[in-house]
This record gives structure tokens, sequence and C-alpha cells, in this order.
């Protein structure tokens, strides 16, 4: 990333930019604007039907149309979030498809040929599309308490806006819980069996991986774990007090590195840029690294330093995705993950 492009970010700008959130607005996720054919997911919401409906968002606004909305545009998390209850949408944006034309990362089970894709990358939103599908609802998540409504880009907002009425989620500062309780809610609303077998079991095992996270961290509090994005230039440290999954994990007795208040000014609190020179700054015994497509992955990077770090030679890293897909069934393997890790891991800082 180029020194002058850096000075122009926009707080969104950073927001989409390293460890805490997305690389987006930095290093642009491959692909295009065009849109996939189709018209929703496999699974047919339970939606459809007559009558007055009404949302109250996080933002305090609430949401009314006509009957329950069917044809629903979402940011690619929440659409997977939605797909796992589910709930379908006829078209999503954000990073939704990779260079090979395979699901991303943030796509989680969607059928991602079977719906609109609005646009693929930060900024991208193609609003003639959007129009084009007759949307009843836009859904997505805040990433601020400004009620920023996360991926619809700043120069089309009002467009956008104009063609149907949208409903945020807020991931910005409190733990995974309330998220995820909240996501639920709003499948519910949409027609969801909110008390299905396959719900009721994601959530048990939700509750067990966090149960089995707390033990890992009671037995092994020393673990000291580091939250990290990669790009070409910059090593992306997480601060624990903004992200809905560091928070989470943080209340359960994950021992984070934290950068100082000063050292996490620059991105509102969010993470500390360190020079690759600089990556052994903090001591860490398991690196938990950004796992979505806009951040180099682990196996790609060649620099030095990374390579001599005592978490990696111990081989003690594993993924992270900074935007969780908010439903209990892929929010579970996530603490599985780190719970694991933590009770394999040795100390090595």
């Amino acid at each position: 990333m180029s020194n002058a492009r850096a000075a122009h970010l926009t707080r969104r700008g950073i927001l989409a930019a390293g460890g805490a959130l997305g690389l987006g607005a930095v290093l642009a996720a491959c692909g295009d604007e065009d849109a996939s054919s189709g018209a929703g997911s496999d699974k047919e919401s339970a939606a459809a039907g007559s009558g007055p409906w009404s949302f109250k968002d996080d933002r305090g606004e609430t949401v009314r149309t006509d009957q329950v909305p069917a044809d629903i545009v979402a940011f690619v998390g929440v659409a997977a979030a939605l797909y796992d209850y589910g709930v379908g949408v006829k078209g999503v944006f954000g990073p939704t498809r990779t260079t090979d034309g395979k699901a991303d990362v943030q796509a989680g089970d969607l059928d991602i040929g079977k719906v609109t894709i609005l646009g693929n990358t930060w900024d991208e939103f193609n609003v003639e599309k959007y129009a084009a599908l007759s949307p009843d609802v836009l859904i997505t998540t805040l990433f601020d308490d400004a009620g920023t409504l996360w991926y619809v880009p700043e120069a089309s907002k009002d467009k956008i806006a104009k063609l149907a009425p949208s409903v945020g989620v807020s991931v910005y500062d409190r733990q995974m819980t309330e998220p995820l309780q909240r996501m639920l809610e709003l499948a519910g609303a949409l027609g969801a069996d909110t008390e299905s077998e396959k719900t009721t079991a994601a959530k048990k095992r939700f509750e067990d991986a966090a149960a089995r996270l707390r033990a890992a961290t009671k037995a092994k509090p020393d673990i000291k774990v580091l939250a990290g994005s990669a790009s070409q230039d910059i090593f992306y440290v997480s601060g624990s007090n903004l992200s809905i999954d560091l928070e989470y994990f943080k209340a359960l007795g994950v021992n984070f590195v934290e950068p100082s208040a000063a050292a996490l000014k620059a991105s509102g609190g969010w993470f500390e840029n360190l020079s690759w020179e600089n990556v052994d700054k903090y001591d860490a015994d398991v690196i938990m690294m950004d796992n979505r497509t806009s951040a180099i992955q682990p196996d790609a990077i060649e620099e030095a330093t990374w390579k001599k770090l005592p978490a990696v030679e111990a081989g003690q890293v594993i993924g992270r995705n900074p935007e969780p897909i908010l439903s209990y069934d892929k929010c579970a393997p996530l603490l599985e993950e780190l719970a694991e890790a933590i009770e394999k891991a040795e100390k090595v800082s």
C-alpha cells in the first residue's frame, strides 16, 4: 500500500483495512461487479406471507413494510448467516467470489451461483442491478456507533437508500453473543424456525465450545494470544476492545496481546500497524491470523522476521475471521479451534 493511499483513508476505509476488520479498502479483493444470475438460495425463506412487518434494528430505527420481506439483499456475511437459518436472499454485496470463481470464506455455505452479486470489493455496488431486484429490504452490519451501513458505498448510499429500507445489525464494541442473538431474532422475524433441531443443536455446540475455551484458559492462563493480519507492507496487531470475537474470547479468559491506546489511536482503536521489521515487537504463544482473502495467508508470508517468531516456529498459528458469520453453526467452530490451540500450546514467549 502506498503512503499516499494510506494518507487518504477515511474512517470507513480504516475500518476496512487491516487486522481489526478487513483489507478491502487497501488491498481490493479480486473480482468484478458482474452479477451472477439467480433469484435466491436453495433454501426458501418461510417469510412469504401477508400482513405488515416491522423490525427495530441496532440503529434504533424501526423498519416497516406491508408484508414480511421476501426479496432480500444483504452483505454477504449476513446472507450466509440467514442461509444457515433457512432464509434466502436474492442479492449480495461484499467479498463473495474469489479469483478462481469459488465462494469466498465470508460466503459460508451460500450457493454463490444462485444469488446476484452486486459488488465483490470495497466501494463496489451496482445500483442498477440492485434496483432491478426490486428489493424489499437491505441488511448489513454496523462497525461504528454512527450507524454506517457496512460495505454500502458512501458515494451511492443515498441512491441505494431510496430503493428499499435498510436493517443494520451492530458488530461494534460488544461481545459476539449479542449480535448472534440479534441475527437469530432477525431470521425469526423473516420467517425462520428459530427453535428447529438444527438451530438448537448449533446453540448447544456453541455453548459447549464456550465452556471448553473457558476451561482451557483457566488451565493455561499464561498462554498469550496475538490477533494479527498481514498485508504486503504492514502487519496489523488487533486490540481486543472493539471486535466482537476478541471481546468475547477475552471474557472467556483468553490472554491477548494488547497494543497501547497510543498505538491504536490511528485506527480508531482497532489495530496497531507494524512494519515487517518490527513484527517481533510482541511476545506471543499463539497467533490468530486473519483468514479472509483480503489478507495474506500465513503460508504465503516470506518475511524472515515472521518465520523466526517463536509461535510460528512452534506451529502455533491458527486462523481467525474478524467478520464472523453470525450463526451459531459458524461461530461454534471458532471457539473450538481457539480452545484446542490453547490446550495444545507450549509456552514459547
